[in-house]
């Protein structure tokens, strides 16, 4: 079992940054934590993943170099790192933990956090 409570987000004009944090406790060893974004009236759209110790990342194309996810392994949280925000990037972020998987799908990760809200106003 795996717990995660996302916080961190907000409100910020276009071109700004915001940081969003994802706790995660319980069994989190060789588990890939990923972000994902759902915006009203779209799909959820898988955003970044990383491989908890080694640090491997994937970023799906709209956000690279814009976003960053990282972790701290000492206090088990993902960050995921938000510049250059545009108005499209707003959406409830959802980080989500899969066992050996970082695949940037849904149907891959077992567990999902409560999601933090990010409004990007132009």
């Amino acid at each position: 079992q795996v717990q995660l409570v996302e916080s961190g987000g907000g409100s910020v004009q276009a071109g700004g940054s915001l940081r969003v944090s994802c706790a995660a406790s319980g069994h989190t060893s060789r588990n890939c934590i990923a972000w994902f974004r759902r915006a009203p009236g779209k799909e959820r759209e898988g955003v970044a993943s990383i491989y908890i110790g080694s640090g491997d990342t994937r970023y799906t194309d709209s956000v690279k170099g814009r976003f960053t996810i990282s972790q701290d392994t000492g206090k088990n949280t993902v960050y995921l790192q938000l510049n250059s925000l545009k108005p499209e990037d707003s959406a409830m972020y959802y980080c989500a933990a899969a066992y050996e998987d970082c695949r940037l799908y849904p149907w891959v990760y077992n567990y999902w956090g409560q999601g933090t809200q990010v409004t990007v106003s132009s």
